[in-house]
């Protein structure tokens, strides 16, 4: 595994269109993007005021019926200090809404989920590390280290 340059978060054009996938759960057609991506509704850290975000799903947590995404510009993504301040939020996946506490995942548990994930799906899991700045070979070890370096958070049902 080799580290590339950290990713900025997109600003301008860019960061519109990243975000036209809110408008869609907004107007009730989140179905269209089915599960590989979950709406997030949390509370902002120091305004209180109600953020969402719109985040690709890394892991369908069958044992808890969660879900797990990752910070794509790490721990100082908004929606990642977010939740660390305020753990409950809502998230919404197709039609399905819930309230949902968040786990931070460890460094090992964060580098078994990226084995695994790696090895289901290699291209998907190149390219998820590439996007964090970190460039893998698409061997199990490789991933695994990827893995300890990205911050994994699981969306756990409350309830």
């Amino acid at each position: 595994m080799r580290i590339l340059e950290r990713p900025t978060p997109p600003t301008g054009v860019k960061r519109r269109l990243l975000r036209l996938p809110i408008l869609l759960y907004r107007w009730r057609l989140g179905a269209l993007l089915g599960h590989r991506f979950v709406y997030l509704e949390h509370v902002g850290r120091r305004s209180g005021i109600t953020r969402q975000v719109v985040l690709e799903v890394v892991n369908h947590d069958d044992i808890g019926d969660g879900w797990v995404v990752a910070a794509g510009f790490g721990a100082t993504s908004d929606w990642y200090r977010n939740l660390t301040a305020h753990p409950r939020a809502h998230v919404q996946s197709g039609r399905r809404r819930s309230a949902v506490d968040a786990d931070f995942l460890g460094t090992e548990e964060g580098g078994d989920l990226m084995a695994r994930y790696g090895v289901e799906h290699p291209k998907l899991g190149i390219r998820l590390c590439r996007v964090m700045g970190l460039e893998v070979d698409g061997g199990v070890d490789d991933f695994r280290e990827a893995g300890r370096r990205i911050h994994f958070v699981r969306l756990r049902p409350v309830g």
